[in-house]
């Protein structure tokens, strides 16, 4: 039996579905928006990790990381190209051990293992043709690069706090890096500052005036280097987890016009070989609770009111390399698709996943560069979903995620049903929800049920017989491989009758867009 055969059987054994049926209204708020992400909200991250890179006695990352990735592979070209284009954050936890082998440093080593060194591995060096290199793939994809600079450069290791650094940064190294750059012409579209240094930090931490300072200094840098606004690098910071009052602090020593985005990190699923993450990444409760740290930081956005707005600058889900039976698999996208949709409902303008490559928890296979299913989910909403987000509403099951935007291609709205049960399936229909305000009178429209003319674009998204926790995910039970040559599968909707309800099979994600929903914020 050949392949194609084997996967019609599994496809059909897969919709023999035991689930229970249930009809829900879903709301859509269409008059006015709640977010505005960034057009290039979806972002992936490439490490630094090197191949002796270990944790729960795996080592992952293989040769995945910045140093000795291969940048001539034609199914990582082709990944990246397909998004047309793709953010990419240069960074991770060793880069505030990363010296650029450029001016006057002379000697530019790789990482070592070094029990003494933080997380375990000595100072490494980034070549300055390497850096040409990486920069050849990211001119030939279209890549918006955003590069995390070492920022404990020159400053050393507290001798009375354990894990605190103290001192000013020296920004020579990083001048000279960012010249170099200049020089050959290639764009950076921002610049992140060290990483995970705020609050009790991750192995190292800053106090929060110290990086407020020292962010000052880099903003002053930038500046001085790119004199022209509009081709002027972001300044982000301060990329780490979230610290209410150490957030206030750097901000409020930093100022109103030198933080360009504030960044943060999100790890809500715990280490990576937590077994009761198959659970967690089900259960509606649990996904909510993240929804404090979005608030927290949307507040003190408002509060400084930063040009860029808030950025989730590093997300991975699980720690540590992520989980080796779970990250790489259809599942992990409940987790995923929903941190995306609630991450935009909070107005986060960016959402970086930890990683393209590398680790349990990359979006490609790090040996082959074969997409696991996070990629397609990632890649459709980076086509389907506009930078306008909608308020979105049902009541019926906490089961049933809803997210909406405008359509990223007008006309029309595009929504996300992320379905977290395994026994329960929904037939969906919409209201579009309208308040409007005339001369000082508001009055609050509620259609009672939306009736399109023009077909729906759908695209539901499951997993191969059934099995979250596998690595082939369908759409429009197509299973998803790259062709022969390396390329990423066609990915069509299909138009459904818009007098049908919209039909979401247990366990399932779908995308819709609806060309003929007239909201108004998106007129």
């Amino acid at each position: 039996m050949d392949l194609k055969c084997i996967f019609s059987l599994a496809i059909l054994v897969s919709q023999i579905s035991l689930s229970s049926m249930q009809n829900v209204n879903v709301v859509i708020q269409g008059a006015t928006s709640i977010g505005e992400t960034d057009d290039n909200f979806v972002c992936a991250t490439l490490d630094w990790w090197p191949t002796e890179k270990c944790n729960y006695n795996q080592c992952p990352w293989g040769k995945a990381g910045l140093l000795n990735l291969d940048l001539k592979k034609k199914g990582l070209i082709n990944a990246i190209k397909a998004f047309n284009p793709l953010r990419i954050k240069v960074g991770g936890s060793l880069q505030d051990q990363v010296v650029y082998g450029v001016g006057g440093v002379k000697n530019c080593p790789n990482f070592m293992k070094n029990e003494d060194s933080l997380f375990g591995f000595s100072q490494g060096c980034l070549r300055m043709e390497r850096w040409d290199e990486l920069n050849k793939i990211f001119n030939q994809t279209g890549v918006k690069v955003t590069f995390g600079l070492n920022a404990l450069l020159g400053i050393n290791r507290s001798k009375i706090e354990k894990g605190l650094w103290v001192g000013d940064w020296k920004s020579q190294n990083a001048r000279d890096f960012m010249k170099y750059t200049i020089s050959k012409g290639y764009k950076v579209d921002s610049y992140e500052f060290g990483n995970q240094l705020s609050g009790a930090g991750m192995g190292a931490s800053v106090e929060a005036e110290q990086y407020g300072k020292d962010i000052v200094v880099l903003k002053n840098l930038v500046k001085e280097l790119h004199p022209d606004p509009k081709t002027q690098p972001k300044v982000l910071g301060p990329s780490g987890y979230y610290d209410e009052k150490w957030f206030n602090s750097f901000l409020e020593v930093s100022g109103h016009d030198v933080v360009d985005g504030v960044t943060h990190h999100i790890y809500n699923l715990g280490p990576g070989d937590d077994p009761n993450m198959i659970t967690k990444i089900q259960d509606p409760s649990y996904l909510n609770q993240v929804a404090q740290t979005y608030k927290g930081v949307l507040n003190i956005v408002n509060k400084f009111k930063p040009q860029s707005g808030a950025w989730v600058s590093e997300s991975g889900g699980a720690l540590h390399g992520g989980a080796k039976d779970l990250s790489p698999t259809f599942a992990d996208g409940f987790w995923y698709l929903d941190q995306l949709g609630m991450a935009s409902t909070y107005n986060h303008k960016v959402f970086c996943r930890q990683t393209l490559i590398g680790g349990n928890y990359a979006l490609l296979n790090t040996t082959t560069s074969i997409p696991n299913p996070d990629y397609y989910g990632a890649l459709l909403w980076h086509r389907l979903m506009g930078s306008t987000v909608l308020a979105v509403t049902q009541e019926s099951n906490p089961n049933l995620r809803v997210y909406a935007h405008c359509a990223k291609k007008k006309p029309g709205i595009s929504i996300i049903f992320i379905n977290l049960s395994e026994d329960s399936s929904f037939n969906v229909t919409l209201s579009n929800y309208e308040h409007q305000s005339r001369n000082s009178r508001s009055t609050d429209v509620a259609k009672p049920e939306f009736r399109g003319s023009k077909d729906r674009e759908e695209y539901h998204l499951a997993a191969l017989v059934g099995n979250i926790q596998g690595q082939i995910v369908l759409l429009n039970d197509v299973p998803m491989v790259p062709t022969e040559t390396f390329d990423i599968p066609k990915m069509e909707p299909k138009l459904v009758n818009a007098s049908t309800p919209i039909s979401i099979a247990a366990h399932s994600i779908v995308y819709v867009t609806i060309r003929d929903f007239q909201a108004l914020a998106c007129a």
